[in-house]
């Protein structure tokens, strides 16, 4: 994930969640260097971190079947994983299952906004093709628009925002944020 859109995420959070008020238990899979010691340090939260293989993970596990139990986590920040697993949907239900009703989630993926359905062909194999047809050598996925779809199936409310378009241009060319970037809201009741 880019500098931008880890400052668009932060804004987000800031204006529009209680992330930093509340006391919120934290899963943060795949975690980026960039807000590790930040949330590390931020005394409202119990911030965990998982990964498959991560050195800065505090657990390593296959997101497939995650180490947790049913409604553990009020938070879980999930971006830039779902287009490298085998089976994107269990691990949606994986993230669903391990959230506290009441909960949210942020779980930002590439997407090709200009696709409504995800692409996704398993005799694709080599990275050369990968990174063509997927935009990087280790995606097995491109997500579209449906992505909304898939995480509706896995049992959340799922709200997309495109937080760009709600804040000031001038805050927007200051902090070189991504316009279109679409940040998918998703809430356990």
């Amino acid at each position: 994930m880019s500098l931008e859109r880890h400052r668009l995420l932060w804004l987000y959070l800031k204006n529009k969640t209680n992330f930093f008020t509340a006391k919120h238990k934290l899963l943060h899979i795949a975690p980026e260097q960039c807000f590790y010691k930040l949330f590390k340090a931020m005394p409202n939260l119990d911030y965990v971190t998982g990964d498959y293989n991560s050195p800065i993970a505090d657990h390593h596990f296959d997101l497939h079947h995650a180490p947790f139990a049913d409604n553990t986590f009020d938070v879980i920040f999930c971006h830039h994983v779902l287009e490298h697993v085998q089976d994107a949907d269990q691990c949606m239900r994986e993230l669903y299952r391990m959230m506290k009703p009441g909960g949210f989630g942020i779980f930002q993926i590439p997407q090709d906004v200009n696709r409504y359905e995800t692409y996704e062909d398993k005799s694709i194999t080599s990275e050369k093709d990968r990174e063509i047809h997927f935009w990087q050598k280790d995606h097995v996925r491109l997500f579209g628009l449906d992505y909304k779809d898939k995480l509706a199936a896995a049992g959340f409310i799922v709200t997309v925002e495109d937080y760009t378009k709600e804040i000031s241009a001038e805050l927007v060319e200051r902090y070189r944020l991504p316009k279109g970037e679409l940040l998918y809201m998703c809430r356990k009741i």
